[in-house]
């Protein structure tokens, strides 16, 4: 896997942003943040980070409306995009999972070391 790896991380919790910022660094990938929609909708398109670590329930703009409004710019449409949320209805897994979701993990069931290796199971297939 190439150095430095860029993860951006869309999350309102700050202590779950800071865990897993902290975490994905001591793996070696650069880290950026945002902790509400909109904030995370321009640093995506600014940044252009090899992958996305996005949570639903946010300030300003909610991550469905975030992964719509990525997938509608060519240049962040490819960007994979694990969605990491405590919500677990199936409309809502099913509507991220059609707008291409690569991942969906329900916070509850995932310790961070599950998630990390699932980031670094979407980092390889792209």
């Amino acid at each position: 896997m190439p150095d430095k790896l860029k993860i951006l991380i869309i999350e309102d919790d700050n202590f779950l942003l800071s865990m897993y910022a902290t975490k994905l660094e001591l793996e070696g990938f650069k880290v950026l943040s945002a902790t509400d929609g909109d904030k995370g909708l321009r640093m995506a398109k600014k940044d252009l980070p090899n992958l996305i670590l996005l949570d639903l329930l946010l300030p300003k703009k909610d991550g469905i409306t975030v992964l719509e409004e990525l997938r509608q710019e060519s240049s962040t449409r490819q960007i994979p995009v694990i969605v990491l949320s405590n919500i677990g209805q199936k409309d809502k897994i099913d509507r991220c999972f059609s707008l291409g979701a690569v991942d969906y993990l329900i916070k509850a069931h995932f310790i961070p070391s599950e998630v990390i290796a699932k980031i670094k199971q979407a980092l390889e297939k792209f």
